[in-house]
């Protein structure tokens, strides 16, 4: 016996629940950024800035570096969303990488200054640094996480890399603006450490978080 094509159609169809499109990169990397602003704000307006604000943001080097991170931070979030898609290159795991760079050479700029100016400077702890990126670089990377768990079949991998180290560069910058290092060195190992620290460990269990978020 043969089945009719529209009774085919009818009989596939039958059951189908509709998908819901996801929303473009550029809009949910908004999003996110709306958030990770609205907390890291928030955190700053409680502790109030820094005493020396006016003086440091006057600063070319101070200003360059806060541009980095934050620019850092903006372009690994949107990567991340733009690597959630199957149909997007997996080169955009790249945008962030200039701008990390500008940081990281701005950084190091710093301390061989401070090394030729003052010699080797004594290097004291930050664990205050350590607990502001990490308390807020994993409730922003998990919130990231997620927003594109339909990249766990896809990229789970880098995506939850790039969103650690969105999450972390934002929240340095909220850090800058509360908390003043002596050192550029400081600022590279407490700052810069904390960020790998946060983009490694998601880069390692973010990927499984991903997988059971599930899309």
């Amino acid at each position: 016996m043969t089945m009719r094509t529209d009774d085919l159609i009818r009989q596939l169809s039958t059951g189908l629940v509709p998908v819901r499109r996801v929303a473009p990169p550029w809009r949910t990397a908004l999003l996110w950024l709306a958030l990770a602003t609205l907390l890291v704000g928030g955190a700053v307006a409680l502790h109030g800035f820094r005493h020396d604000i006016a003086q440091r943001v006057m600063l070319m080097e101070e200003q360059v570096n806060l541009a980095a991170a934050l620019l850092t931070g903006i372009a690994a979030a949107f990567a991340a969303f733009q690597l959630a898609l199957p149909d997007r290159s997996p080169r955009w795991a790249l945008l962030p990488l200039p701008f990390a760079a500008l940081w990281l050479s701005g950084l190091g700029w710093g301390c061989l200054r401070d090394l030729a100016q003052q010699g080797w400077p004594a290097l004291s702890t930050s664990f205050g640094c350590m607990r502001f990126i990490i308390g807020f670089g994993v409730p922003l990377t998990a919130a990231m996480l997620w927003m594109a768990r339909h990249a766990a079949p896809i990229r789970p991998g880098p995506v939850a890399a790039l969103g650690g180290l969105a999450a972390a560069a934002i929240a340095s910058v909220g850090l800058s603006l509360i908390h003043h290092l002596d050192a550029a060195a400081m600022v590279l190992i407490w700052h810069g450490g904390s960020i790998a620290l946060v983009t490694a460990a998601s880069w390692l269990f973010g990927a499984r978080a991903l997988r059971a978020a599930g899309p």
